[in-house]
């Protein structure tokens, strides 16, 4: 896809005729918000980076990424990029594959050891933050890259919360987590493994801190009530995939079934494929539309063999088999039992219900307030204790690792403000380009880049990494198919239009400006702008 052309006009003398007293309206320049940027929980300035890396500049374009994000690679692999069902393209022919870009990047900067500049400013302020997790990590990444000393306190013996012990080694290769958190440690930051912090107001006082930030992972397994012989072999997901870290894998038999509906059953079934079960089958008490796993991921479940049980629910398990009664949904839709049974032959059950935080160690810490097991926090990510902040899996919102990132972002951000005895304002929000403020003419078709997949074979035997990455040529074709929605790429097409010749060039990035002397208000700017970073107001504005 190119950028539009600049159309010349012959202007004749406008310039000799001051036009100004005819207008109703004139044009205005502005920065709408690109949809992407909008809806990106991290926060990331997608269209910036986008920029920088369609004019093959891909440092430039990683470091204003992880202005934002210090995961590049990560989330190149395991966010479920939201911001491509926003993207304005995909109204076009198909949405832009940032998140296809953001992994080259994020592998291109591991390549290259790119390194992050180091703070050179002490604000002489010690922050602890409890989890090496995702939110953790990237509230210690900003607040040390802010000045402050910080201390990462991790019960577990290596860093990455659940983006290592409950996301599976094909989906995210170790060595790439592991990359970009030791740049997070060449900062500066300190993380102390093993450590489980019992008290939280107990090891603020005896580290010296002056706030905490607790982020502490989901990693208690719910559990259901199922009749089983002392013999069946029940587990939960989260201890069998926490163990696939070890040396030691799981011993789950030829015959396995998942009982749960969410992406970490998926998961789960899917690993099962890998560690040589025969049959992998997932046992879910609703229908395809009700389940929380990403469409997506099923999908590649299937491919690799796994099988599902929709409507089911697990009533009993024995030692080589488990009884399931059918389900039928009433007319609300809810999943209501027919007294239908059947018997599947099972080596183990693995149950993926969902997880629950630990919060044993904010008990007795006055203003804390739980609710329905999570931390309540204000606007500033606080909870009700002065100094305590909290994000992740531990407050309410949707628990991923794109949320908990910006979580992370956003309490140190706060943090920080309370440190220096401020509060911490956003910027004032643009208003949204939507697809109408853009004229896409200009553009031809440009269909979506798909990624590589591994084969069907491979995927059944072994954890190589399933989805692979774009190259250099693939990525760069990709950035450009960019729309640059709501801000302005000096493609000097209003320059070129205009019948008045009011517009005024200012120089290579700086942009343009009218001179309402001579604009009489025509709107020729606005409906040949590209992107739709000008729109009319009225004269008396």
């Amino acid at each position: 896809m190119q950028k539009p052309f600049a159309i010349t006009l012959d202007v004749g003398s406008s310039l000799a005729n001051h036009t100004g007293s005819w207008r109703t309206e004139r044009p205005v320049y502005l920065s709408r918000k690109p949809p992407c940027n909008h809806q990106c929980p991290a926060g990331e300035n997608i269209q910036g980076w986008l920029f920088h890396a369609e004019s093959g500049n891909y440092q430039e374009a990683w470091r204003t990424l992880v202005e934002d994000n210090p995961f590049p690679a990560i989330m190149g692999r395991v966010c479920y990029h939201t911001c491509e069902g926003a993207c304005n393209r995909g109204q076009l022919d198909s949405a832009v594959g940032i998140n296809s870009v953001e992994h080259f990047l994020g592998d291109e900067a591991i390549k290259q050891a790119w390194q992050l500049p180091k703070p050179v400013a002490s604000s002489g302020k010690k922050v602890m933050v409890v989890g090496a997790g995702p939110s953790g990590l990237s509230a210690a990444y900003h607040l040390a890259r802010l000045g402050h000393a910080v201390t990462v306190i991790e019960a577990g013996p290596l860093p990455g919360g659940m983006m290592r012990f409950g996301i599976p080694q094909y989906r995210l290769p170790r060595q790439v987590l592991d990359a970009e958190v030791q740049r997070i440690v060449d900062l500066g930051v300190r993380i102390e493994y093993n450590t489980k912090v019992s008290n939280v107001l107990e090891s603020k006082l005896a580290g010296g801190y002056d706030a905490v930030f607790l982020a502490v992972g989901a990693h208690i397994a719910k559990r259901a009530y199922i009749p089983a012989g002392d013999s069946a072999k029940v587990l939960d997901a989260v201890s069998v995939l926490r163990s696939m870290e070890g040396e030691d894998k799981p011993l789950l038999g030829r015959r396995v079934v998942v009982y749960g509906g969410g992406n970490t059953a998926i998961d789960m079934a899917r690993t099962a494929k890998r560690l040589g079960a025969t049959e992998s089958i997932i046992v879910y008490r609703r229908n395809r539309d009700k389940m929380p796993a990403h469409d997506f991921e099923v999908e590649e479940a299937l491919q690799e063999g796994v099988m599902i049980k929709w409507l089911s629910t697990i009533k009993q398990a024995g030692e080589s088999s488990i009884t399931v009664e059918k389900m039928a949904l009433d007319d609300k839709g809810f999943p209501q039992p027919t007294g239908e049974f059947e018997t599947l032959e099972a080596d183990s059950v693995v149950l993926a219900l969902g997880q629950d935080v630990d919060l044993s160690l904010i008990e007795g810490v006055p203003g804390m307030a739980v609710q329905d097991g999570v931390v309540q926090v204000n606007g500033h990510m606080m909870t009700g204790h002065d100094g305590i902040f909290a994000g992740g899996d531990m407050v309410p919102a949707e628990r991923n690792v794109t949320v908990a990132i910006g979580h992370g972002k956003k309490a140190a951000r706060n943090i920080d403000a309370w440190l220096r005895g401020s509060a911490y304002v956003p910027a004032p929000k643009s208003e949204v380009a939507g697809f109408d403020t853009l004229n896409t003419w200009y553009y031809s078709d440009a269909p979506k880049t798909v990624r590589p997949m591994l084969d069907i074979i491979r995927r059944q035997s072994t954890f190589e990494e399933v989805q692979g990455g774009l190259d250099e040529s693939n990525a760069l074709f990709e950035a450009r198919r960019c729309l640059s929605c709501g801000n302005c790429f000096e493609c000097d097409n209003c320059y070129g239009v205009c019948p008045d010749n009011a517009v005024i060039k200012l120089g290579p990035g700086k942009g343009f400006e009218f001179n309402y002397d001579y604009c009489k208000g025509c709107g020729i700017c606005v409906s040949e702008c590209p992107c739709g970073s000008i729109k009319m107001v009225p004269e008396d504005i």
